[in-house]
């Protein structure tokens, strides 16, 4: 059987001072602050050490195919495409940070065409 304690005043008081001690402790407390977050991935900080347009610039050099693996087209069919459309599809500069490259742009929007692949995933592929 569970026993009902009964508390007298001075035991209630001392109890209610407490209570409001630790109550007030908690809710004194400063929330954590989070730390902040880059606006950048931390995968595209790195971008200028070794980026896209040298991945592609290697790729187009091995005769492993590995370049048309991933344009679904060959180098000469690529710079064509490139050279006629490249000025559409062009970024300028902002204070912001620097703007993708016509060729990885392309290199980029040929692939999602070409695999059908999520969105999500084409950073994983420049």
């Amino acid at each position: 059987m569970s026993e009902i304690y009964e508390l007298d005043s001075d035991e209630e008081v001392a109890f209610a001072a407490a209570t409001f001690v630790l109550l007030s402790g908690e809710l004194l407390k400063k929330p954590v602050k989070r730390k902040r977050r880059f606006w950048m991935a931390s995968l595209n900080k790195n971008r200028k050490r070794y980026n896209a347009s040298d991945m592609l610039t290697d790729l187009r050099k091995e005769p492993s195919g590995k370049f048309e693996n991933f344009c679904r087209m060959s180098a000469t069919d690529f710079e064509h495409l490139l050279c006629r459309i490249g000025i559409l599809i062009a970024r300028r500069e902002t204070n912001m940070g620097e703007s993708i490259p016509m060729q990885e742009r392309l290199a980029v929007a040929l692939r999602f065409s070409a695999t059908g692949d999520s969105y999500a995933s084409l950073p994983f592929f420049v």
